[in-house]
Formats: structure tokens, C-alpha cells, sequence
């Protein structure tokens, strides 16, 4: 488990901020914590392009700074929070179409968070919409998407850390539009690779 607890550049969880937060979320049950940094992530962090906001953060302090994020960036500050409480966490992907129609495609990121009563479960804290209910009532899985096209897939790897092309679309555009333009995408064969 040590590489889902791990500190890096991005998952930034040794920032005092987040510590700080970690803490005050911190109760004396790991599942309720669990809970406590998940809910904080979803209704506290305004989702980039839903909110038509700047700048786009990569980085968990940025995205606690800002209090903005796509998908991704919200993952990478929920992952900081858990981290920082010791909880095993890792970075799991669907891939899905931008306009719920097929083509073109987009990754869509969440979090997958070891829990010992239930093992592995996966939640997302996209942030919740018409349409768009994603809760975390382990061991139910209530993500935000689900699959509806043949294209689409359901990654149930859980990666330690963030993809490249992520971090790389998160870095190289600076605007919430200028991201909804360049929404990252791998080969359906890749995540598919991933079962």
C-alpha cells in the first residue's frame, strides 16, 4: 500500500493547507473519514467547467487554493486529503463521450480509496448535478457516469498516481475552455489493458 499513501509533486498532501484540512476532517472512524474528505471535495471544490472557472489547477494546494478543479485535479486534492489521513489511495478513469452521443471521447477521472472493512472502493467526487449524483455508500458504488456506448470504458485499475496525459492537459491549458477544448483521451485499448 505504500505507493497509494505516497507525497509527490501533484498529490502535494504535506502542504501545511492540507494538512490542516486533513486534520480538521479526521475523525476516530477511518470510514467516516473517509466520508467527511469525500463529501468536502464534491460540495466544496466547484467543478471548473460547470462553474465556467479559472485558472485550471493540477496540483492538490492549487485546487485547495482556488477551490476550483476539473475531474482530474478534484481527484488529485481528494487523494491529498486521504493520503494525509493515512488512507490508502489511488486514481481510476472511465472513458466517455464529451456529449453523451459517441465520438469524441474524454477521460474522466475519480478516486478509488482502500477501506480494510470492504477492500478497494471507488468514489467521485466530480460534484454533483442534474443528472449527476455520484455518493459514497460503501460497499455500493454510486459513481457520476456510467457507460452507455461501446467506445466508453469502465478502467478498473487503480493506479498510484495520475496519468501523464492528465497532468500534461492540466498543465498546458491555462483556462477552464481552453481545457473543455483539449479533455484528455487514451486508446480504448489502453484502459481496456488496465482490467
Amino acid at each position: 500500500m505504500k505507493e497509494y499513501l505516497t507525497a509527490t509533486e501533484v498529490i502535494d498532501w504535506q502542504h501545511p493547507n492540507i494538512l490542516r484540512l486533513a486534520q480538521k476532517l479526521a475523525t476516530q472512524e477511518l470510514n467516516s473519514t473517509a466520508k467527511a474528505c469525500f463529501e468536502w471535495v464534491k460540495d466544496n471544490i466547484y467543478h471548473s467547467s460547470d462553474y465556467k472557472m479559472n485558472p485550471v489547477t493540477c496540483r492538490a494546494s492549487e485546487v485547495l487554493q482556488h477551490k476550483t478543479g476539473y475531474c482530474y485535479a478534484k481527484s488529485h486534492l481528494l487523494a491529498a486529503l486521504l493520503r494525509a489521513n493515512s488512507i490508502p489511495t489511488g486514481f481510476c478513469y472511465q472513458r466517455l463521450s464529451i456529449f453523451d452521443n459517441g465520438a469524441p471521447y474524454s477521460l474522466h477521472g475519480f478516486n478509488a480509496v482502500y477501506l480494510p472493512e470492504y477492500g478497494w472502493y471507488r468514489l467521485d467526487a466530480r460534484g454533483n448535478k442534474p443528472g449527476v449524483d455520484a455518493q459514497f455508500k460503501p460497499p455500493q458504488e454510486k459513481l457520476a457516469y456510467r457507460i452507455n456506448f461501446p467506445e466508453e470504458i469502465d478502467c478498473q485499475h487503480i493506479f498510484a498516481e495520475p496519468l501523464t496525459q492528465v497532468i500534461e492537459a492540466l498543465q498546458e491549458n491555462k483556462t477552464w475552455d481552453k481545457m473543455l477544448q483539449n479533455l484528455p483521451d487514451v486508446e480504448r485499448d489502453f484502459l481496456a489493458s488496465k482490467f
